[in-house]
């Protein structure tokens, strides 16, 4: 059996299929591919010298690009297990409306793309490392990690974390220690974040065979692990301020933000029975997601456009 028809999904991946449009907008995965181009962007906008609008624009959109070739080519490999989650189960190709191989055609050619993109408009590093973060999320966690360890979303999260070097690398055509930190967030983040709702989706995933933590090692060390986690995220969260690259606001935003995550990261641990560790669960899904997003949005703000006129009228008068 070939690599290709193992993974087609429920049926013959040669079939016609009936996609629409929104099909395909589904399988780029669009709501990560907004926190991509946030954290892009922020990394972007921290570097000595910013792109050009028209460089920058181009460079975000080979970036967005390369994380919907990614979400691409998970949904053609996953097709098998997510046909077997209620969560994933009306998702394109194992709904039938996309094939798999025209799932793994969309996400190559969308690959090749926006590599090439990134290195036409920007340089060779940020290309090489938009490439590598396709490959890790699409081959090293999709293909190995998701399906052989718990710790699968710790180390695969680093594919999520890499779009603040991605952006600051295209800036620069360099990395940085404070692009360095902004990957760290995202890494430290994604586990608490993830968990939170594999505890409430652990049968999900072990109907499909998935060792998520809360399935394979059970829900009191993912509660455990979630409490950790958060505990190391709020005072790394503050790094940016603490380093110089982010403002007071932003300090106090990451400051408050940490308190809450470790608020609600207690109550999962504390709550471990019935609705209300449910909710607890779900609370603390939602919160990370404001969290991560506020973070980099004041990074966004504080070094956007505006901020640049006023820094550059300010210069202008000194």
């Amino acid at each position: 059996m070939s690599f290709v028809t193992q993974h087609d999904g429920l049926s013959d991946s040669m079939r016609i299929s009936s996609a629409r449009p929104s099909d395909y907008l589904a399988l780029l995965k669009p709501r990560v591919m907004s926190l991509v181009v946030l954290t892009a962007l922020a990394g972007m906008l921290i570097a000595p010298q910013p792109p050009h609008p028209v460089i920058g624009f181009a460079a975000l959109l080979a970036i967005a690009v390369g994380a919907g070739a990614s979400g691409a080519l998970n949904m053609w490999y996953d097709a098998d297990i997510d046909a077997k989650m209620a969560r994933t189960a009306t998702r394109p190709v194992p709904s039938g409306r996309v094939t798999p191989g025209e799932a793994l055609a969309f996400g190559l050619v969308l690959s090749a793309l926006s590599v090439f993109t990134l290195c036409v408009v920007t340089n060779w590093l940020a290309a090489g490392l938009l490439a590598f973060t396709i490959f890790f999320y699409a081959v090293i966690y999709t293909m190995w990690l998701k399906r052989s360890t718990p710790q699968n979303i710790v180390i695969g999260g680093a594919a999520g974390a890499f779009p603040p070097i991605v952006g600051f690398a295209a800036a620069t055509g360099s990395v940085s220690i404070e692009s360095a930190v902004l990957f760290a967030i995202i890494f430290i983040w994604t586990p608490p974040h993830f968990w939170a709702l594999a505890l409430v989706k652990a049968e999900d995933y072990a109907r499909a065979g998935v060792p998520m933590m809360p399935n394979a090692l059970g829900p009191d060390r993912t509660r455990l692990e979630i409490l950790i986690y958060s505990i190391v995220l709020a005072p790394v969260g503050v790094l940016p301020a603490l380093m110089g690259f982010a403002s007071l606001v932003y300090g106090i935003v990451a400051t408050l933000g940490g308190l809450a995550m470790l608020f609600y990261a207690w109550r999962v641990y504390r709550q471990r029975e019935g609705e209300s560790a449910r909710k607890a669960c779900m609370s603390l899904f939602g919160v990370s997601i404001l969290y991560l997003f506020a973070l980099f949005l004041v990074i966004v703000i504080e070094n956007g456009p505006a901020a640049l006129v006023v820094r550059a009228f300010s210069a202008a008068f000194v």
